[in-house]
């Protein structure tokens, strides 16, 4: 028991550098325009375009755009994967706790076998057991939504940024 209690500790490692200011107002810029413009256009239309999870796309997206997490193909397919598990589950096996981990857990399974993890794509498991939306959920707000937030990424990481985004589609 005292050998897992003193692995909570850690390894001491040192905390990563800071990123330069200029990095660190580009993505909070970023997340501000993906935002703005999916909410606009939300209120605009009448339409449910913004999920919970965005936000956290954003911190990926425009924060580390570079990393796998990061490219459109991850952000698409990872949110719609993962709404649709939940749909799934929801629909199976009823508002149970335990279907809501299973759905969980099937999501990050999915994303890991189809090489489309997006970390923040799995909350949408979860949004859709707590909200129990209809199946138009993956049209609006999710794959609507996640096609907007890629498209103002691919607008702005490229405007903004020195390096090329995407990675790969």
């Amino acid at each position: 028991m005292f050998a897992f209690l003193s692995r909570l500790r850690g390894d001491a490692a040192a905390l990563p550098p800071a990123p330069p200011v200029r990095a660190i107002l580009q993505a909070g810029l970023g997340g501000f325009l993906a935002i703005a413009v999916i909410a606009g256009l939300a209120e605009s239309s009448a339409l449910v375009l913004l999920l919970g999870s965005f936000g956290a796309s954003c911190v990926l997206v425009f924060g580390f755009a570079d990393v796998p997490f990061s490219q459109p193909r991850n952000v698409v397919f990872g949110h719609v994967l993962s709404s649709l598990v939940g749909l799934v589950c929801l629909t199976a096996f009823g508002p149970h706790w335990w279907a809501a981990g299973l759905a969980v857990a099937l999501a990050i399974m999915g994303m890991m076998a189809l090489r489309c993890v997006h970390p923040p794509a799995g909350s949408n498991p979860v949004i859709v057991f707590l909200t129990a939306p209809g199946w138009g959920f993956l049209l609006t707000p999710t794959l609507t939504g996640a096609l907007l937030l890629v498209a103002v990424a691919l607008v702005y990481n490229n405007l903004a940024r020195v390096g090329r985004y995407p990675k790969y589609w």
